[in-house]
């Protein structure tokens, strides 16, 4: 089964610095039937002005992962991490028992256009930890690329949740496939571009919700860029 979930119906909030899509229910959007799916909680599509960002801010018990598309965001936390985040990089901030950070554009002139996304983790009250990683264009071309796991492995960050997180970068025909185990849920969202999932064409902004599927297989007749969620 697979349900699409258009870019176009998603939550928005523009606050002149700030203009950010929702895929589900944030703030001050709500909406019941859009409260995550599986333990994937959060994916924010935001884009920030030159200059501006989100001050300092609390988070507890969930697995904060961060996807520059364009620009470079600068985040610095009360684990004593600073860095600046750019196309490429992957961040995961695990909140654990309690962090405080602020994440601003890095640049003066540039927009910065990241996705934020929330995983819940497996279990609450874990130590807060930070962890990033760059993963060169060649490395996603073409093939889905593990940025997250629960254990580390291929050089992706560690997540405390049983949730995989790859990444895709197609072009002119190209094609991946990804197997599901028994029982394993996945969402898929079009960063960019146009990509066609089990013969849905999707365009950037768009999602999709994936149960009972033995295996999905991503493909665009011009280009497109994908995150895959494997979930429990």
């Amino acid at each position: 089964m697979i349900e699409k979930r258009p870019a176009r119906e998603r939550g928005h909030a523009n606050h002149g610095w700030l203009d950010s899509y929702h895929s589900f229910s944030f703030a001050d959007y709500y909406d019941p039937a859009h409260m995550g799916f599986s333990v994937l909680r959060v994916i924010n599509e935001d884009r920030v002005t030159p200059g501006m960002g989100f001050p300092t801010h609390g988070h507890r018990d969930m697995e904060i992962v961060s996807y520059v598309l364009e620009g470079a965001l600068e985040h610095k936390d009360s684990m004593g991490t600073g860095s600046v985040i750019r196309p490429g990089d992957v961040q995961r901030m695990s909140a654990g028992t309690g962090v405080r950070h602020s994440e601003y554009n890095a640049s003066k002139t540039d927009l910065v256009h990241f996705l934020q996304i929330w995983i819940l983790p497996k279990s609450n009250g874990i130590a807060p930890g930070y962890e990033q990683k760059h993963f060169a264009p060649e490395d996603t071309n073409g093939r889905l690329r593990l940025i997250a796991s629960p254990d580390g492995r291929d050089g992706s960050v560690t997540i405390h949740q049983d949730a995989f997180l790859f990444t895709t970068t197609l072009t002119d025909k190209a094609k991946v496939t990804h197997p599901f185990a028994p029982g394993r849920k996945a969402y898929i969202h079009v960063a960019r571009g146009e990509v066609t999932v089990n013969g849905q064409m999707l365009t950037a902004g768009d999602g999709v919700k994936i149960e009972k599927e033995s295996q999905v297989t991503l493909s665009t007749s011009g280009a497109g860029e994908a995150l895959l969620f494997d979930l429990p």
